[in-house]
């Protein structure tokens, strides 16, 4: 983990990649996904993460009519590296656990 450098927020594709190729503001795009404004908007302002359900719209929003694009499990990558990222440097104390073979 240590090799990662900051890893985007899976939010910040979608505002700045994917909402403007398809010429969508925030409030057609969440009308399209079927969620309200705020929580794409939450979600593009790096608010709120992207959960698994959100992941399978944006995946099926998203495909190409040849059944490309990207996938569910590529945005909850993109939000799992950002998550461990985020927590690797929040400049909180490690977790103080004991490896288990220590505790045996």
């Amino acid at each position: 983990m240590s090799k990662m450098f900051d890893p985007p927020h899976p939010g910040v594709f979608l505002r700045d990649e994917v909402l403007p190729a398809l010429g969508l503001s925030v409030t057609e795009a969440a009308r399209q996904l079927g969620v309200s404004r705020v929580m794409l908007s939450r979600l593009i302002n790096e608010r709120a993460g992207i959960s698994a359900e959100m992941a399978l719209r944006l995946e099926a929003w998203l495909r190409t009519p040849e059944g490309g694009g990207p996938s569910a499990e590529m945005f909850l990558r993109m939000q799992t590296s950002y998550d461990l990222w985020q927590a690797a440097h929040s400049g909180k104390p490690a977790f103080l656990v004991r490896p288990a073979m220590a505790a045996v």
